[in-house]
């Protein structure tokens, strides 16, 4: 079968010679646009848990989730090695001590190869860049800035707390520091058209990160996203609209750029719709059938020195 994009799975084994699941890991985290640092509303897709299970607020400590992870990505998927995904609000956001200590104890379990940290481009600094510095020497390190979308409009919409340019200079600072750099992208944003999420991907595809996750907006219970939903102001991509834009957007990124997702995940018991978000395998299986129907695959229609 040719390989229609460069998948996270491969590259991982590509390093160290076998499977390598990430572990989701809720460390205790919150986020600015929640905490009161910029705001209390969040942005208008997100609910108090930040897309978190809560296992901290529960008691389990960064360890015993690894440890249970482990088995279970170990049954399920044979793997071997794995990362810690610190995923749940803004896991840079926090004092330099408190982080230090919560990713040395994920970095403690054995057979833990790596980390990647889920944050926002506001929440980065020198200190804490360091700080991921000095684990590049035995350890791969991510980090994953949400920035959404391009279009600072769109970011206003969301109420996301800041513009396309912070995105910028964060990736600016990081470069230089031994740390891999994925951004998360959202198909489906409220108001954004085809031509608007592609010019995203466009402005992406120029600049120096290594990896990308993109995902689909589907709406939960208890988010602002959920009462706009419900008043018909928004309305949710189709499956085949979503397969489309995903196949268009990996076209026109770099081939060498790693495609870390393709869509999401949603909560069952949280989701309001699409439905269709659900069966996650169907979804990916017609990205796929739909890049073989095209003869197509990621980058091919990249220009490189595009202005963005």
């Amino acid at each position: 079968m040719v390989q229609r994009y460069r998948d996270f799975n491969s590259y991982l084994r590509g390093i160290f010679g076998c499977r390598v699941q990430k572990i989701s890991v809720d460390a205790g985290m919150t986020c600015p646009n929640r905490d009161g640092t910029l705001s209390r509303g969040g942005c208008i897709y997100c609910n108090v848990k930040g897309s978190g299970t809560g296992a901290f607020d529960r008691g389990l400590s960064i360890t015993a989730q690894l440890e249970a992870g482990k088995k279970h990505m170990g049954r399920r998927y044979k793997a071997q090695k794995f990362m810690a995904y610190f995923q749940s609000f803004s896991n840079t956001h926090a004092p330099v001590e408190t982080l230090q200590q919560r990713y040395g104890e994920a970095l403690a379990v054995a057979d833990i190869v790596g980390l990647s940290i889920g944050t926002r481009p506001d929440c980065v600094n020198d200190s804490v860049l360091d700080l991921l510095e000095s684990y590049t020497r035995k350890y791969l390190i991510w980090i994953e800035y949400g920035l959404q979308s391009a279009h600072d409009r769109s970011l206003l919409h969301i109420n996301r707390g800041h513009d396309f340019d912070c995105f910028r200079q964060a990736v600016a600072q990081t470069i230089g520091h031994g740390i891999k750099i994925c951004t998360h992208v959202i198909l489906g944003l409220p108001g954004e058209t085809r031509h608007d999420m592609l010019k995203t991907a466009d402005i992406i595809a120029q600049m120096p990160i290594d990896g990308i996750k993109l995902h689909l907006l589907y709406v939960i219970k208890g988010t602002p996203l959920e009462q706009m939903y419900q008043q018909g102001q928004y309305h949710c991509l189709s499956q085949a609209e979503y397969t489309d834009l995903v196949c268009d957007f990996l076209e026109r990124l770099p081939s060498d750029l790693i495609i870390q997702r393709l869509t999401s995940d949603p909560h069952r018991e949280e989701l309001v719709a699409p439905k269709w978000s659900l069966n996650k395998r169907e979804t990916l299986k017609r990205i796929h059938d739909t890049l073989e129907c095209r003869n197509t695959r990621q980058g091919c229609r990249f220009v490189p020195g595009l202005p963005s």
